[in-house]
């Protein structure tokens, strides 16, 4: 008979395995992105599209506008949603609320082929990721102690569920819509984008029957009592203290800095998507990418390479000098990013930015290489914001919170879609050039504060 082995043993075998709930949230989140990217992946373009051709017809400049401004109160409402489920909801009844709000969202915009249909299916969409957003990332958090060092390597898994189903959704939306539906009747090319959108809903349906039918299983008690009502009366009413007070400024600090790494990042969704539709050679033999197809590169890249800097990351910690500060992982993050818009400026000076008059096209490795770059700073930047947010903020106001980093992409998105407007007057160039040189200044700044932040956050 062999020894039983003891808990300090089987504790230390647990701790190097994720839980089982994590793999949980990741599937529920894999389907919820794909619900969500995958409507976006075709959104500018069923914006801009003529209405006799499956589109709604709004100008390039409108349509940059519209976008901005629902990418961005998608990502302001969860501020409102995380603090109805601190207090009153509980995180796991905000996030199936937040899921089938979304999927009616997006079946009104299969089913209604008007602006009420859309401005009714992008306000349902809002409100529904205001609920189901903070709340899910929340989640991940509480499934580890505060010092568990496994903490940032599980957002980098659970951010693969986030892009695995960003990469799926413009492939099958935008096959759908741009290929599978698309037809040609008197030289009048009509395209499926509702069909699409059909496919986004499904997805988002798929999602929650997941999250609810293993909830129980996975995650226990975890996420259903409201914090607000199951804290005691004396520390919903003790002050924050004082080192609370610089832990909440560093996340503000920080959502600041983000805002402007955002606004780069979500031109993928706009001007870069019209720049790739119109200069950019997606030709292979007589076929044609889909320009939505452009926007998995993105997604994919995160896949192959999200488990070698989550590996770097643990090699990092359990080293001698430590792993990189998180302040110091999100300003090499900016630079990345500045560095993806360098890239395009000598395809922007071949091909110009009139459609009108182009003399060549790019070729379509400038785009993927600006991808390349663009998703390695997301790694550095995203997950481990994520995983800070969770681990530093006062676990009554962790929602809370949560939805306030996320605000700063939503004020980022508003931004994001003013800059591409612009990009009809000014110039791919310009805006290029622009957003290239102040995100990559802003690295450097970042890096100049960041041993004043760990300070603040110990």
């Amino acid at each position: 008979m062999g020894a039983v082995p003891n808990t300090q043993e089987m504790l230390q075998a647990q701790s190097k395995k994720h839980p089982p709930g994590l793999y949980l949230l990741f599937f529920t989140e894999l389907w919820e992105r794909f619900s969500y990217y995958g409507m976006r992946a075709i959104l500018v373009l069923y914006l801009t599209t003529a209405l006799v051709s499956g589109g709604l017809g709004f100008k390039e400049s409108v349509a940059m506008s519209i976008y901005g401004f629902f990418t961005g109160a998608v990502y302001f409402t969860p501020i409102v949603g995380g603090y109805l489920s601190d207090r009153f909801l509980g995180r796991r009844l905000a996030i199936t609320i937040g899921g089938v709000t979304m999927a009616i969202g997006n079946f009104i915009l299969f089913a209604i082929h008007t602006k009420l249909g859309l401005y009714a299916g992008l306000l349902l969409l809002i409100i529904g990721n205001g609920f189901f957003k903070p709340n899910i990332s929340t989640l991940v958090g509480e499934l580890y102690g505060p010092n568990d060092k496994r903490r940032d390597g599980a957002f980098t898994i659970f951010y693969m569920g986030i892009n695995t189903g960003a990469f799926l959704a413009p492939l099958v939306c935008g096959f759908l819509a741009e290929d599978y539906f698309k037809t040609t009747i008197d030289g009048v090319v009509h395209y499926g984008f509702k069909y699409g959108f059909l496919a986004a809903s499904i997805g988002m349906v798929i999602g929650q029957l997941l999250f609810n039918v293993f909830g129980n299983r996975y995650l226990g008690e975890i996420g259903k009592a409201p914090v607000g009502k199951s804290a005691t009366h004396t520390a919903e009413k003790a002050p924050l203290t004082k080192k609370e007070k610089q832990r909440i400024a560093v996340i503000l600090i920080l959502a600041c800095f983000i805002v402007f790494f955002w606004a780069g990042f979500e031109q993928a969704g706009s001007s870069l998507t019209l720049y790739t539709d119109k200069f950019v050679d997606k030709t292979i033999g007589s076929w044609t990418v889909p320009t939505s197809w452009f926007q998995s590169l993105n997604p994919f890249f995160i896949v192959v390479l999200a488990p070698v800097l989550s590996s770097l990351w643990l090699k990092l910690a359990n080293s001698k000098r430590g792993d990189l500060p998180i302040p110091t992982k999100m300003a090499l993050g900016m630079i990345l990013l500045g560095l993806g818009f360098a890239v395009l400026l000598p395809a922007v000076l071949q091909t110009g930015s009139d459609e009108h008059h182009i003399t060549t096209k790019a070729n379509v490795f400038f785009i993927v290489f600006t991808y390349f770059l663009h998703t390695l700073g997301e790694l550095c930047l995203s997950p481990v914001g994520l995983s800070m947010v969770s681990r530093i903020a006062p676990v009554r106001l962790a929602s809370l919170m949560m939805g306030v980093w996320l605000a700063g992409t939503a004020v980022a998105n508003i931004l994001a879609g003013q800059l591409a407007a612009f990009t009809e007057s000014l110039g791919y160039l310009e805006i290029f050039s622009l957003i290239g040189a102040v995100t990559i200044g802003l690295g450097f700044v970042l890096l100049l504060l960041s041993k004043k932040l760990v300070q603040m956050m110990e």
